[in-house]
C-alpha cells in the first residue's frame, strides 16, 4: 500500500493528538496507512466504533467500520459519510483479498478522510483499547472519557503499555515493589517470573544495581535507559515516573518473545509521563484506604468514632451492621500472616461481599482478616440471615482458594456501628470455637457453638488466661452465649452463684461430691444448682457430647432478654 507524504508540522499545527502522533505511538504491526488526503497532522479527538443504526458525531473520530467489507459498495458509504461529517480517519479490516480497490482510494481522497486498515494479527477489542491508550500516550488528556484506563488502574496501564511498546511490562515503586504487570502469552524470563510471584524485584537483583550505581542514574535522569540482552536475560527498557520534582517510581519492559520494536523507547517516554497521574491517584487511594482501616480498628477497637467511619465509607451510623472474622486455610494459600497472601485474602473478600450486596470493610489481622458489614437489611431477622448466607458463600470461596481448613466466625448483628466491638468479639469468639479440637464445622454463630465458647471461656477463667484467635478477642462473655446468660443471670437475681459453681464443677471434672465440698453446700443443693444453670444457660452438662438446646428466639433489637 502507498503511504501519503507526511503534512511537516508548521504554525498550523494541531495541539493535543494527531494521526501522526497516535501511529507513531502505536507502532507497526497495529494499522496500515493507505491514503491520507489531508496529511497527518489532522487532530483526532476519540475513537468511534461504527453503528449504522445509531450513528454518532463523528467530527475528529477515529472510525473503526467493524464488519464492513473493503470491497463492498457500503465501504464507499461509510467513507464517503465521514468526510462529510469531518472524521480523522476511518479504519476497516483487510477483507478477503488483503487489497483496497482503487475505488475506495479514490472515495477517500475525495472526502479528505484519511483510510487505515488493521493488520491481521490484530483484533477489533484489542485495537479499540490499545488505540484509547494511545491517544493518551500521544497526548490526549488522562481521563476516563478519553482513555480506556481508569485512573489508578495500574494493570489497565500496564496491560496498554505492554500493548503499545510490544514487550512485558511491570510498574514498580520506588522501593522495586511490584505495583502491577501486564498479562502476556510469551514465555517470560526467570527474573520476571520471580519478581512477579514475590511482588518485589529479589534483593539480590536490588543490591546488585544499587552497587553499580543503577538507580542513582535511574532517578537522575529524564529519559529512558536502555539495559541489553545478556545471557538468559532478555532485554529491557526502563524509565522513572515523577511528578514535578518526585520520583513516583518506574516502568520496566522487558522484551517477550523477540527483539522489542524500534519505537519502544518513544512510546515508553510518553508513557511515563502518563502514569504520573496514575501512580499519584494509586497512592491517594492506598491513602484513603489506610485511612478507612485506621477508623474502622479504632472503631472494633472501643475507641474510634462512628461518625468518622460513616464519613470515611458512607456506611450508615443508625443501622445492622455485623463483624466477621475469617481464617483462611493453610493448604494452598501458604502462610495466612505473609503480606501477599494477606492482600489476596481481602482482595477476596471484599469482591466477594460486593457481588453480594453488602457494604463491607476489611481488615487484615494476624493469620486472617475481619470483615465489617453495614447496611444490612432493616429487618433484623433478615439482617442475621443475609449475614449467615454471606458466611456460607464466603467460606466456599476462601476454601477454593487457600485451602479447606478455612473457618469463618459470624459475630451477632447489632443496631449501630457503635455496638460494632460487641459483635467483633461474639465473631471472635465464634472462630476461637471453630478450631477447637474435634469442630468439624467451618462456618457458624455464636449460637450453633454456644457450648464450646463457654467451656473456653470457663478454661480461661481457671488459668487466669484469655486465649485469642488470631483475630483479637476481648475477655468479656460474648452476647447471647451460655456465659452470657449466665453473667446476666448472676448480676439480676441469681445472688453471685451461677458462674462460681460452674467454674468450680468444670474444675472437678463433673464430680458433685468434691464440687459440692468445694462450694460448702450440700450435694443435693449443688444438684439443684446445677439444674437451674442448665435451664438459665442451655448447657446440657451431663451430656457433653449431645448438642446443645435450640434457645429461644431473639429478642428484636433494642430489647434486653428477661
Amino acid at each position: 500500500m502507498s503511504l501519503n507524504v507526511m503534512a511537516g508540522p508548521g504554525a498550523d499545527a494541531v495541539p493535543g493528538p494527531t494521526l501522526d502522533r497516535l501511529l507513531s505511538v502505536m507502532g507497526a504491526g497495529a494499522l496500515e496507512l493507505c491514503v491520507a488526503p489531508r496529511g497527518l497532522e489532522v487532530g483526532v479527538e476519540g475513537v468511534t466504533v461504527l453503528d449504522p443504526l445509531e450513528p454518532a458525531p463523528s467530527r475528529g473520530q477515529l472510525l473503526l467500520a467493524v464488519g464492513v467489507d473493503p470491497q463492498s459498495a457500503a465501504a464507499l458509504d461509510v467513507v464517503r459519510d465521514a468526510g462529510r461529517a469531518g472524521a480523522a480517519a476511518v479504519v476497516l479490516g483487510q477483507g478477503r483479498s488483503g487489497r483496497p480497490p482503487d475505488a475506495l482510494r479514490t472515495a477517500a481522497e475525495a472526502a479528505g478522510t484519511a483510510l487505515l486498515f488493521r493488520t491481521a494479527w490484530f483484533g477489533w477489542t484489542e485495537l479499540v483499547g490499545a488505540l484509547r491508550a494511545g491517544l493518551v500516550l500521544a497526548g490526549a488528556p488522562a481521563d476516563p472519557a478519553a482513555s480506556a484506563v481508569t485512573p489508578g488502574d495500574l494493570n489497565g496501564l500496564a496491560d496498554a503499555v505492554a500493548v503499545l511498546v510490544g514487550g512485558a511490562v511491570t510498574i514498580e515503586d520506588v522501593e522495586s515493589r511490584v505495583l502491577a504487570y501486564s498479562s502476556t502469552k510469551e514465555d517470560v524470563d526467570e527474573l520476571r517470573r520471580l519478581t512477579i510471584l514475590g511482588r518485589r524485584v529479589p534483593e539480590w537483583r536490588v543490591s546488585a544495581m544499587r552497587e553499580a550505581g543503577f538507580f542513582r542514574a535511574l532517578w537522575g535522569s529524564g529519559d529512558v535507559i536502555h539495559r541489553p540482552a545478556r545471557g538468559d536475560d532478555p532485554e529491557r527498557l526502563v524509565v522513572a515516573v515523577r511528578a514535578g520534582g518526585e520520583v513516583l517510581g518506574s516502568i520496566w519492559v522487558a522484551a517477550a518473545g523477540g527483539d522489542l520494536p524500534p519505537h519502544a523507547s518513544d512510546t515508553l517516554r510518553s508513557a511515563a509521563r502518563v502514569a504520573a497521574a496514575h501512580l499519584l491517584r494509586h497512592r491517594s487511594h492506598r491513602t484513603d484506604a489506610r485511612l478507612t482501616e485506621d477508623a474502622a480498628r479504632a472503631l472494633l477497637d472501643g475507641r474510634g468514632s462512628a461518625a468518622v467511619l460513616t464519613e470515611r465509607t458512607g456506611i450508615p451510623a443508625q443501622g445492622h451492621c455485623a463483624v466477621v472474622a475469617v481464617r483462611p486455610g493453610a493448604a494452598r494459600g501458604g502462610d495466612p500472616g505473609a503480606g501477599g497472601t494477606a492482600a489476596a485474602l481481602c482482595a477476596l473478600l471484599a469482591v466477594c461481599c460486593g457481588a453480594h450486596d453488602v457494604t463491607p470493610v476489611v481488615l487484615p489481622v494476624d493469620r486472617g482478616a475481619l470483615i465489617l458489614l453495614g447496611a444490612l437489611h432493616r429487618d433484623p431477622r433478615r439482617a442475621v440471615e443475609q449475614v449467615s448466607r454471606l458466611g456460607t458463600a464466603l467460606v466456599r470461596q476462601v476454601a477454593d482458594t487457600f485451602g479447606p481448613d478455612t473457618r469463618i466466625g459470624l459475630g451477632t448483628v447489632v443496631g449501630t456501628l457503635t455496638d460494632l466491638p460487641e459483635s467483633r468479639r461474639s465473631a471472635d469468639l465464634v472462630l476461637r470455637a471453630l478450631l477447637s479440637p474435634g469442630e468439624h464445622r467451618a462456618v457458624a454463630t455464636a449460637r450453633e457453638v454456644a457450648e464450646t465458647i463457654a467451656l473456653n471461656q470457663m478454661l480461661d477463667t481457671l488459668t487466669g488466661t484469655g486465649t485469642g484467635t488470631g483475630t483479637g478477642t476481648g475477655t468479656a462473655p460474648a452476647p447471647d452465649t451460655p456465659v452470657a446468660r449466665l453473667v446476666a443471670y448472676d448480676t439480676g437475681n441469681g445472688g453471685g452463684t451461677m458462674v462460681e459453681t460452674l467454674r468450680a464443677y468444670l474444675d472437678h471434672f463433673g464430680h458433685v461430691p468434691d464440687t459440692a465440698r468445694a462450694l460448702g453446700v450440700h450435694a443435693n443443693s449443688l444438684r439443684h444448682r446445677i439444674s437451674r444453670l442448665t435451664e438459665v444457660s442451655g448447657l446440657d452438662l451431663r451430656s457433653p457430647g449431645r448438642p446443645p438446646p435450640r434457645p429461644a428466639p431473639t429478642a428484636p433489637a433494642g430489647r434486653r432478654r428477661p
